[in-house]
């Protein structure tokens, strides 16, 4: 008789399907932009070989390379979490691991995104 019972029966309870679309489009969306900003930040990081530190400095500290930083920054640190979210989803069962494992890449995703910023932040308006 279990035979002729549907799948449905095991999906039952496991929560809504919405979320994961909105995961999926974060996803997408960061890995686009991190497309035209990696070949921006190359493009940055190769102009300033031999450059001295000065120099360095006052690249970063014009207006439109500190934004491009941030947002680089942001969305690497934003794209990492997500992918390592679906990482632990995929091959952590134990559900207390899951949860610890989860918060703590959350947390140092914050925290790296943070600690970055505020160090453009401090180069772009001088110290």
């Amino acid at each position: 008789m279990s035979k002729y019972r549907t799948p449905l029966k095991n999906a039952r309870g496991l929560g809504s399907s919405k979320s994961g679309t909105e995961h999926f489009i974060h996803q997408r969306l960061t890995a686009t932009a991190l497309v035209a900003l990696t070949i921006w930040f190359l493009c940055l990081v190769l102009s300033l070989i031999g450059a001295d530190y000065v120099t360095a400095v006052d690249t970063v500290s014009k207006p439109w390379n500190a934004i491009l930083l941030v947002g680089f920054l942001v969305a690497m640190f934003w794209h990492a979490q997500l992918g390592l979210q679906v990482v632990l989803e995929d091959y952590i069962h134990n559900s207390l691991m899951a949860l610890a494992l989860q918060t703590t890449v959350k947390f140092v995703a914050v925290l790296g995104a943070i600690i970055s910023i505020f160090a453009v932040a401090r180069i772009a308006l001088g110290n």
